[in-house]
């Protein structure tokens, strides 16, 4: 019997013994009393996510959720992730360390169960128009620079603009939607403009955006799984939930493997030039891996909302503590 396990893969294990974890309100997963494992074709997993993110490619890898159901919402950030967790019309969702920083103020009632390591390097940038002046970020002063309200690219902006001595006060700064502010630099009034994900290939492909700066170096790379709390007391959704994201590590493996095949696959998505997104690939920081919750985890997304905090941007200093939860993933 032992032999048996051991040959078992994560989402063998997930849908087996693990069926029986579940949630207590303190964040620890224990066995359930209950001899019978939850009925998963019950379920119906509500699921946040971006276009191009790894469900998007879950049948080019040969998977698919089973016997529960999913629906997938595709947001245009992460603040409108947690919008849905918090109104009951999501379950789970991805996003940044960010935006769970201002679900504190609301009290929303998300809670933070897996950490998304991931690139900077490509998918987050500064970007300025084809024919700009701009050499460095000293040289963004005076200047009219977009950016997305409570997202990486807020946090960015500010760390950047800080390592030059600089602050807010020094530029014009814009906040915008992504799809406002491709509008807004597509037609010239911005300056800047800094964004992350497909909205980068799209300006590099179709208005010859420069890139002033990447994330590299700025941001940590650390990206989260977000839950409705309210779903972790779920045995059968927790589960579910758990079985997904081993279908998600096992399809980001799969694009680490197969490049070529994911580019052709993003292009037909999107619309866009396969070569867009090996170049992408190639300049990527590190592959995308999901790992468990720990304290490093914790005190990076505490960095950013001192810093937050430091900038006026959040008004108190905030613990971000009481957000994560350790040891569902593992």
């Amino acid at each position: 019997m032992s032999k048996t396990i051991l040959n078992l893969g994560r989402r063998d294990l997930v849908l087996g013994g693990s069926l029986l974890l579940g949630a207590t309100l303190t964040g620890r997963w224990n066995l359930l009393a209950a001899p019978n494992q939850p009925d998963l074709s019950k379920v119906l997993l509500n699921v946040g996510t971006y276009k191009g993110q790894a469900s998007s490619f879950f049948a080019d890898a040969g998977l698919k959720p089973n016997p529960y159901q999913v629906k997938h919402a595709e947001m245009a950030g992460g603040n409108l992730i947690v919008e849905g967790l918090s109104g009951g019309s999501l379950d789970i969702g991805s996003m940044s360390e960010i935006p769970p920083i201002f679900a504190i103020q609301s009290q929303a009632p998300i809670k933070l169960i897996a950490v998304l390591r991931g690139d900077v390097n490509s998918n987050q940038a500064i970007l300025l128009p084809k024919d700009s002046k701009i050499q460095s970020l000293a040289d963004l002063k005076g200047k009219r620079v977009g950016f997305v309200r409570s997202t990486t690219a807020h946090y960015f902006l500010i760390k950047a603009l800080k390592e030059q001595g600089l602050s807010f006060a020094d530029i014009t700064p814009v906040g915008l939607t992504p799809q406002d502010g491709f509008s807004a630099f597509q037609s010239g009034q911005l300056d800047a403009w800094v964004i992350y994900g497909i909205y980068i290939r799209i300006a590099l492909a179709r208005l010859q955006a420069r890139v002033l700066k990447t994330g590299l170096g700025y941001l940590s790379g650390n990206y989260v799984i977000a839950a409705r709390t309210s779903v972790l007391e779920d045995a059968a959704k927790v589960a579910a939930i758990q079985d997904y994201l081993a279908l998600e590590q096992r399809t980001w493996d799969w694009i680490q493997a197969n490049p070529e095949q994911w580019a052709k696959r993003s292009s037909e998505i999107t619309g866009l030039d396969a070569s867009l997104f090996l170049d992408q690939f190639r300049a990527q920081s590190e592959p995308y891996r999901l790992i468990p919750v720990d304290d490093s985890a914790i005190a990076s997304q505490q960095a950013v909302a001192d810093l937050f905090h430091e900038a006026g941007v959040l008004s108190q200093r905030l613990d971000v503590r009481p957000l994560w939860v350790k040891g569902f993933w593992s």
